[in-house]
């Protein structure tokens, strides 16, 4: 039987993320599997999605978000040796959720770049806890 892959969002969970309040910080932790090959370009999924990374970044400029880490993950070091590990990773941190949404319904967003690189993903919203 074949995984389910998930790239579209989870409705229930948007609106819940829609609720938080405005002071609340939060990271979104992306997790990402590309396509051998996209499609629509010809394109390999990373290429592609390299592509989206460069054409999302005014977006990010024109909010308070912060690209904290993009790269890829290398070793399992705690967890099953034979879990596949993604191909890459990327924790970006938003003022708050409504930064976050301004950024992806802003006119001109490449989600559907986005969409069409990814073979599957994972999008978590992560909340600071005090130390």
């Amino acid at each position: 039987m074949k995984n389910k892959s998930y790239i579209e969002v989870n409705k229930e969970q948007l609106n819940a993320l829609a609720r938080l309040p405005e002071d609340q910080e939060l990271v979104m932790l992306n997790l990402l599997r590309y396509k051998d090959r996209v499609e629509e370009t010809g394109l390999t999924g990373e290429a592609s999605y390299r592509q989206y990374m460069m054409a999302a970044s005014p977006f990010f400029g024109k909010v308070d978000a912060e690209i904290v880490f993009f790269g890829s993950p290398k070793l399992m070091l705690i967890g099953p040796e034979d879990q596949e590990l993604w191909d890459d990773v990327l924790l970006v941190k938003y003022k708050n959720a409504g930064e976050f949404f301004k950024m992806t319904q802003a006119k001109g967003y490449p989600s559907k770049l986005r969409e069409q690189s990814l073979q599957d993903s994972r999008l978590v919203y992560c909340k600071s806890n005090s130390v």
